[in-house]
């Protein structure tokens, strides 16, 4: 596959050479970079779930989502002053 690439110039001076001096191509230096620089990537780590603790009686209210902020502000501070 055929792409374009910007490099700073004396980067890409430094590439050439080093490709030279190899005896390979630019292509399969930067393409021996990059999978060198993949095969270091460290897979994500796995989250595990939180349990959130609830304060008082019967945990959280029936239609309350802990996930909408826009809600919970609502449900917080009522508009119009009425709980």
């Amino acid at each position: 596959m055929r792409t374009t690439i910007r490099f700073d110039d004396q980067l890409l001076v430094q590439a050439k050479k080093l490709a030279a001096d190899r005896g390979i191509t630019l292509t399969a230096l930067f393409e021996d970079a990059l999978r060198e620089t993949m095969s270091r990537r460290r897979p994500a780590a796995r989250r595990s779930r939180v349990r959130l603790t609830t304060a008082g009686r019967g945990g959280v209210k029936p239609q309350v989502d802990l996930d909408d902020t826009a809600s919970l502000f609502d449900l917080m501070e009522p508009r119009d002053g009425v709980d």
